[in-house]
């Protein structure tokens, strides 16, 4: 009796399995590749970012693509298009005003990546950015992007400050910088203890800002981001505000940074933050919304 029993449940089982055949699987499955239809943004995205530069703009949240440890949401389209013209203006153009467009395709990140929140790490912090092996730059607080009043120092602050900082990450883990730009405060660099810092005690010290003042490679590239985004009367006033000792230092790395992005990437530092400056005059006539 029990091998009859088992005779027809297997029979069962063989007969719900071939009648069910191949599953049919909803298009908007979660897994796979992403078979959706391309809307406007996507197609302007793939002729102003993918088949000019050879970058991938992501807009849309992936879990692979983000950091499982922050709670973090999905960037909102009318924003996400608004950040993806002011990129273009604002970086990619402005490279390739300086040096062609054929730099950014060698050297840019392969992907912008962006998040709708902030990302807080447990020492009250905030991410403004981050860059994964020179391949992927993630922004985040896409959200609060006032498209109605455009305010640059703003958009400094979250975003092209770190694109300008995480792309000069990709420069110098590309060709080294000088080991002579390590030294000149070499006893000063604070770690992870640089969140106790103000921004007033890290100038005194010689760094252009707090976060400078974690290690070497941070304090280069700082030096670098500081610069393009804002102006002479601004680096004039971070040298004053530095007293004696930490203007002399100031002015040494960026006698090194100067001659390290000429002799090596042929960019001049001061015509790159003259194009910077003054796209950056130009962002508020820019039209956010349209995709023309």
């Amino acid at each position: 009796m029990k091998l009859i029993k088992l005779l027809r449940i297997l029979a069962f089982a063989s007969l719900v399995l071939f009648s069910c055949g191949e599953p049919k699987l909803d298009p908007n499955s979660i897994f796979g590749s992403d078979t959706r239809e391309k809307n406007e943004f996507d197609l302007w995205l793939h002729k102003n970012y993918t088949e000019r530069y050879n970058i991938e703009f992501k807009y849309r949240f992936e879990d692979k693509e983000s950091d499982n440890t922050y709670n973090l949401v999905p960037a909102d389209y009318t924003k996400s298009v608004a950040l993806a013209k002011l990129v273009q203006f604002l970086w990619t153009d402005v490279y390739s005003e300086l040096l062609g467009e054929d730099f950014l395709r060698q050297y840019s990140p392969r992907i912008f990546h962006l998040i709708g929140s902030p990302a807080y790490n447990t020492q009250g912090s905030i991410v403004l950015g981050t860059a994964e092996g020179g391949l992927k730059i993630t922004l985040f607080n896409v959200n609060m992007i006032n498209t109605e009043h455009i305010n640059v120092q703003e958009l400094n602050y979250w975003y092209f400050k770190t694109i300008h900082h995480e792309f000069a990450h990709i420069l110098h883990q590309t060709k080294n910088y000088p080991p002579e730009f390590n030294l000149i405060s070499a006893s000063d660099y604070q770690s992870g203890s640089w969140v106790n810092l103000s921004e007033k005690e890290a100038l005194k010290m010689g760094f252009v800002s707090k976060y400078g003042s974690s290690e070497t490679q941070e304090d280069f590239v700082e030096i670098i981001a500081v610069y393009v985004t804002n102006s002479e009367e601004h680096w004039k006033g971070l040298l004053s505000q530095a007293g004696e000792n930490g203007s002399a230092k100031l002015k040494q790395k960026l006698d090194i940074v100067k001659s390290y992005l000429s002799t090596n990437w042929n960019i001049d530092l001061d015509k790159l933050r003259s194009i910077v400056q003054r796209r950056s005059q130009e962002v508020v006539g820019l039209d956010l919304k349209s995709l023309q």
